[in-house]
């Protein structure tokens, strides 16, 4: 979390996908600290990226093809993802997420 830190730029504009209690548009970085703090808090600390598969870039572009996991009251999610990133001057300053089935991510987390 601490270089995911140094990663992201203090005002990043982050596109949460889906129709949960987590999706929309958040900005700044304490925003999408807060976001990750609400869904380990929910997963009693399971949710994680538990593979990268692979990173390609194109300029300030940079694109991850992910795996991401989590248990949350009895209910288990794994499932591929892919992860979109603007960079600027070696920080993301514009974050999209994709995930490979969005319709069970959102049963996951819920609605709020």
């Amino acid at each position: 979390m601490a270089r995911l830190g140094e990663l992201i730029d203090e005002n990043v504009l982050w596109h949460q996908p889906g129709a949960n209690r987590f999706s929309g548009e958040l900005k700044g970085r304490d925003a999408v600290f807060g976001m990750i703090g609400q869904m380990m808090q929910l997963s009693n600390g399971t949710f994680a990226i538990d593979q990268v598969n692979s990173v390609l870039s194109n300029g300030d572009m940079v694109a991850a093809t992910i795996h991401f996991t989590g248990q949350r009251d009895g209910a288990s999610m794994s499932q591929d993802g892919v992860d979109v990133m603007r960079f600027k001057d070696g920080t993301i300053v514009e974050m999209w997420l994709f995930s490979g089935d969005q319709p069970a991510e959102d049963a996951f987390w819920g609605r709020a």
